[in-house]
């Protein structure tokens, strides 16, 4: 598996498994056959309630933990220093292990600096071995970078073929962050499937749709995190390091870069309500 360098020094595997949506009762089985063919970066959240699942796959899958990287995210309801603190310590409880290989803030509301000021005592104590955010637009990026101790090592972000996140990029670069792509696949969106363009690509070098669109972010370098419930879509997903595509292919790719959507953008008031109480409605250990 190649990986990238994150800007503390930390390798980090550039193609990992995503569990977002992944209910409770099928993660341990999902993570269990996602490493079993080959992926050693598992990526979960405190908000998709599966931690246990995940911890429960890594400690019975008889890989040694230094091998794997876990990835885990702070939610919105655990904001601030002193709450984020004890959610980490939770966190590290549910996944069975003494050290998370790279925490994000979540969602960029709240107090959110507090959570950061949580997680740079977390990576100073050992606790994590790099930090960094998560949906965190260029301006609240910049601002958080400009002041804190640690830069963020990651900002994950919906990046994918159709939102190629370019203007990030570019402020990113300034600190050695990385884009850590969600949605890769653009999840599993029709469009992706029959562009005509992605379609061409596929057919010249004998591969799916769905792994051209993975090439297209690991040769940006960019990390990414396809999610498959289904053991063969897995292996396909993993398999996208024996072809490269062309100067050409890449620049072709680049046009279908689209506008955000305004329903799904973290400056809409209407997302930003629906996240804050995403907890008290999702949550199932608080229903």
């Amino acid at each position: 598996m190649k990986s990238v360098k994150l800007n503390n020094g930390v390798e980090m595997p550039l193609l990992g498994y995503g569990v977002y949506l992944v209910t409770p009762e099928e993660c341990e089985r999902c993570v269990s056959d996602a490493i079993s063919v080959g992926y050693r970066s598992i990526d979960t959240a405190q908000a998709y309630y599966n931690e246990e699942g995940v911890g429960a796959a890594i400690v019975k899958c008889g890989v040694p933990r230094n091998e794997l990287f876990i990835t885990t995210k702070v939610w919105i309801t655990n904001a601030g220093e002193k709450k984020a603190a004890a959610s980490i310590d939770e966190s590290l409880r549910k996944l069975r292990t003494d050290y998370i290989d790279l925490l994000l803030i979540h969602q960029p509301f709240s107090d959110y600096y507090g959570t950061y000021r949580a997680m740079e005592q977390a990576y100073k104590a050992g606790k994590v071995r790099a930090i960094g955010v998560s949906n965190f637009y260029p301006d609240r990026f910049v601002d958080l970078a400009e002041n804190v101790e640690i830069k963020p090592a990651v900002n994950q972000l919906r990046t994918n073929v159709f939102s190629q996140q370019w203007d990030s990029e570019v402020e990113m670069t300034k600190y050695g962050t990385h884009i850590m792509a969600w949605a890769p696949i653009a999840q599993a969106n029709e469009a992706l499937f029959e562009n005509p363009t992605i379609k061409a690509i596929a057919n010249n070098h004998g591969k799916t749709p769905t792994q051209v669109a993975l090439r297209y972010l690991v040769q940006r370098n960019i990390i990414a995190i396809p999610k498959s419930t289904h053991r063969e879509r897995m292996i396909q997903n993993l398999d996208v390091f024996n072809f490269e595509l062309t100067a050409a292919e890449m620049e072709s790719i680049r046009p279908l870069d689209q506008p955000q959507d305004f329903q799904w953008s973290h400056r809409n008031p209407a997302l930003v309500r629906f996240l804050l109480n995403y907890d008290k409605q999702n949550n199932p250990n608080k229903k």
